[in-house]
């Protein structure tokens, strides 16, 4: 990996952007088959930025917009969040979680309040944010274990502050970062007790399934170019 590259964490939107170009120079005759199907591989492969970057080096517009190397919004992806969408007005459909032996879930398109507790003793909370509404544009979640876990989950398009921390435990803090334009700014605080809180970033489920079905159409088309080769 070359030395001026953060090993920031590639999202499945970046690889689709590498996977893009990849296809678009075995259209226009610069890689044959057999590169192709390397490149392709070694990007879905990828876990950083700095996996990526040395894929596409040697094609043209390598330095333009296919893959950013650092954090900032971005609103020209036809497959971000538009959040103008996603504000409501009203009341938001649930301000806690408790769990004590047992657990608890929020997640789908339920409405977020400006304040969200979670509060856990030996048992778990699962609080999803990908697909969910805000009557706010702050928002915060608060989230306390006991001997116990809780994960957050957001969309990469998220806007994300963590402050939490653990004693004796662990408070995870990977997914803070900017969002696209208009998103919330969501802030998870509170303290884990010989348990953990994690923070995650990850893709919404139709979006996986885009990304699936165009994996799908992809190895269907080398295939074909491979017959087409064939009978050449």
């Amino acid at each position: 990996m070359s030395d001026d590259l953060p090993d920031l964490r590639a999202s499945d939107a970046d690889r689709e952007r590498v996977a893009e170009q990849l296809r678009d120079a075995m259209a226009e005759g610069r890689l044959d088959m057999t590169e192709f199907e390397e490149r392709l591989d070694a990007t879905y492969k990828a876990r950083t930025y700095g996996e990526l970057e040395p894929i596409t080096r040697d094609l043209p517009s390598h330095h333009g917009a296919k893959v950013s190397m650092v954090k900032h919004p971005v609103s020209d992806d036809p497959a971000a969040i538009d959040w103008s969408q996603r504000m409501v007005s009203g009341e938001p459909s649930s301000t806690m979680g408790f769990a004590v032996w047992s657990g608890f879930s929020r997640k789908g398109g339920w409405v977020v309040g400006r304040k969200f507790t979670g509060f856990a003793l030996w048992g778990g909370g699962d609080i999803d944010l990908r697909e969910a509404r805000f009557t706010e544009r702050e928002v915060e979640i608060r989230c306390f274990t006991l001997m116990a876990g809780m994960q957050v989950t957001v969309p990469p398009e998220m806007t994300v502050v963590v402050k939490g921390f653990g004693i004796m435990g662990g408070f995870d803090d990977k997914a803070t970062g900017e969002g696209t334009p208009g998103s919330p700014r969501v802030v998870v605080k509170g303290f884990a007790l010989m348990g953990g809180v994690g923070v995650d970033r990850k893709i919404r489920r139709m979006e996986k399934l885009r990304l699936k079905e165009e994996r799908r159409q992809a190895r269907l088309d080398a295939r074909e170019q491979r017959r087409l080769q064939r009978g050449d």
